[in-house]
């Protein structure tokens, strides 16, 4: 089985230039081991300090919020489609 991650422009530079990769990860919680692994300086910005997904990150699986899915019990299916969105906020009055 294998799924492929998007990583958005503002995490790249966490995985020196990666676009995408892929995987063979079943569920979220191994998803985000397997980019530990690969890419450590990116544990931080995934997870927080109890191991919950960040509260701004928004993954999606094909297009769709992984929460409606059932969150972190998503099982991956083959060729599914993963996207990490962080929340970006700012800018000027």
């Amino acid at each position: 089985m294998s799924i492929t991650v998007q990583i958005p422009t503002a995490l790249r530079r966490l995985t020196a230039g990666t676009p995408r990769i892929t995987c063979a990860a079943s569920n979220l919680a191994e998803l985000f081991s397997a980019l530990d692994t690969q890419f450590p300086d990116l544990k931080p910005h995934l997870r927080d300090e109890a191991g919950q997904t960040r509260r701004f990150l928004n993954v999606y699986v094909n297009e769709e919020d992984i929460r409606f899915l059932g969150g972190n019990t998503y099982a991956f299916q083959d060729g599914d489609e993963v996207l990490l969105v962080p929340s970006i906020a700012g800018g000027s009055r």
